[in-house]
């Protein structure tokens, strides 16, 4: 009953809403109501702040919430070593990526899959502080994410890639006709970047300082691939990922064109809870091999794609 209980408490603070987590949870409210009222009873403390509605959780209830996270998890790998046991390595992988790391998600599920075919794979796109967030509320098993610019905490992380930046224009703007740009003349372009809620942005936005630039970007998104195709309009250039462009070619009517003054990079890599034990399905990503084709194309580029 307490994991059952555990399993509600953790869905009630997720959702903030009694009537979603029961939905979330398959009971009926008054149901789940009791469940935690009895979780209260048995740790002898209030765990919810109540009025008409879901309020929060109130410190013990906080307390509590860290530890029902940590014990479901451990159920799970105790659920996913015995069928290990019984039946070779299985489940389902939970994996956030960061927008820009999207286009190289292949190159690690397919190996992955290829070595353990009764494994599921969950790939959702989601912010560097939402993969931080989803890892610590054992919500996902891994994350791929970049390593060397904000700070990540309790983690294990393996490099996998370095992010580069290239100047994606129109073919008929007035920048069409270079080869390089440096960031302060992209600054005074007009600009699709991504929100600034994305760590990308935000990395963007760091290199302009340190040229003493900063750009007024006309189109603001979520989506890496409205950078490239508000690029591909003629009406805005953008700042795109290398790999990007390696894997899914330069679009038509429009140049990718070199950033100087400075060169920047950015390091991308896997990262899993700092847990011991970890997690069966993240040890086993974590430690497996890729094969050489797959870390060719995870390497930076010897020369431009334009």
């Amino acid at each position: 009953m307490l994991i059952r209980q555990f399993e509600y408490l953790v869905a009630l603070a997720r959702e903030r809403h009694f009537g979603r987590a029961a939905e979330a949870c398959h009971v009926t409210q008054p149901t789940l109501s009791a469940a935690i009222r009895q979780l209260e009873e048995t740790l002898g403390a209030p765990i919810i702040e109540r009025g008409h509605r879901y309020l929060g959780l109130t410190p013990q209830g906080k307390l509590a919430l860290e530890h029902a996270h940590r014990v479901l998890a451990e159920v799970e790998a105790l659920k996913r070593g015995v069928e290990t046991l019984d039946h070779g390595v299985s489940g389902r992988l939970r994996l956030g990526a960061i927008p820009t790391a999207l286009p190289i998600m292949s190159h690690l599920t397919a190996p992955f899959f290829a070595r353990y075919p009764r494994v599921t794979v969950a790939v959702l796109s989601h912010t560097s502080q939402e993969i931080q967030r989803g890892i610590e509320d054992f919500e996902l098993d891994a994350g791929v994410t970049y390593l060397d610019n904000e700070p990540l905490e309790r983690v294990r992380s393996r490099p996998l890639y370095a992010e580069e930046y290239v100047f994606l224009t129109p073919v008929g703007g007035p920048f069409a006709d270079r080869v390089a740009l440096t960031w302060a003349e992209a600054a005074e372009a007009a600009l699709c970047l991504l929100t600034p809620d994305m760590q990308n942005r935000r990395i963007l936005d760091g290199i302009f300082r340190s040229v003493g630039a900063t750009p007024k970007p006309a189109v603001e998104t979520n989506s890496i691939f409205n950078l490239v195709s508000h690029a591909a309009s003629g009406h805005w250039s953008s700042i795109v990922p290398r790999q990007l462009l390696q894997f899914f070619g330069i679009p038509e009517r429009t140049r990718a064109l070199e950033l100087t003054e400075p060169t920047a990079r950015r390091s991308i890599g896997l990262i899993i809870a700092d847990r011991d034990p970890p997690a069966p399905l993240a040890r086993n990503l974590m430690a497996m091999p890729l094969p050489d084709d797959i870390v060719a194309a995870l390497l930076p580029p010897r020369k431009s794609i334009r």
